[in-house]
């Protein structure tokens, strides 16, 4: 008979299966992506986003996105700001404190430029640090009740992240296969007033030690947690990843 797997056995499954401990030597990262999906223009944005360079610092919340014509969208954690830069490195734009500026938004609310870079900096952040940011410090996991779907059974993990880490909510939950690899991710963005998200992974490629998902699809959450799959609103591909 096989041994049942407690919580925390289920988190290192799952952060062994997507390249395991070599990920503590890490320093950064960078990825081609391609952004998409009708999001982006229901919030007034519609040509702001398309094929970019990603960099970030796999154990801080810094990240860059740099498209064709060297324009550039730093957003900092740290320093709680984000940043538009031209090819020369040159400030054009910045807004401190990004997260306080959706306060009073609905999920009908436009946003700045510089709003939409911060949402979809934080959340290239974690797609692209997931799992291994569940073993960050602060970050708290407790396996729940599984989810049938699909004709699969997904274990699932309740992640919380503590308030110093910019995200999409600060409770989450993820889905894993049998092989451990994710296949769904649960959230409601505070910051598009709660929405109920399901976004799923697919289509993993190994770059160096790790597997990561290259194409993910973002939908409404029902109800009964079934996802509304009729238009994805949002679309993120990878290209290539490099760690260092």
């Amino acid at each position: 008979m096989t041994e049942a797997i407690t919580n925390e056995d289920l988190r290192s499954e799952v952060i062994s299966a997507h390249g395991g401990s070599a990920w503590s030597g890490t320093t950064a990262l960078s990825a081609s992506v391609k952004i998409g999906g009708p999001f982006w223009e229901f919030k007034g944005q519609r040509e702001l986003f398309g094929r970019e360079i990603v960099s970030l610092s796999t154990h801080r919340e810094r990240i860059s996105l740099t498209n064709g014509d060297g324009r550039r969208f730093e957003f900092d954690n740290g320093e709680n700001v984000v940043r538009l830069l031209d090819a020369e490195g040159q400030i054009l734009d910045h807004l401190p404190s990004p997260r306080e500026s959706f306060e009073g938004y609905s999920t009908a609310s436009t946003w700045s430029r510089l709003q939409a870079a911060y949402f979809i900096s934080y959340a290239l952040w974690h797609y692209l640090t997931e799992p291994f940011l569940f073993d960050y410090p602060g970050v708290e996991a407790e396996e729940i009740e599984p989810w049938d779907e699909g004709g699969e059974t997904w274990r699932r993990l309740q992640v919380r992240y503590p308030t110093s880490i910019a995200t999409h909510s600060h409770l989450e939950t993820y889905y894993f296969g049998a092989d451990f690899l994710q296949r769904r991710m649960d959230y409601s963005p505070a910051i598009n007033h709660g929405a109920d998200i399901a976004h799923y992974t697919h289509e993993y490629r190994r770059f160096g030690a790790f597997l990561f998902p290259t194409q993910r699809r973002v939908y409404p959450r029902l109800p009964d947690n079934s996802a509304d799959m009729t238009v994805a609103r949002i679309t993120i591909d990878v290209a290539a990843i490099t760690v260092e």
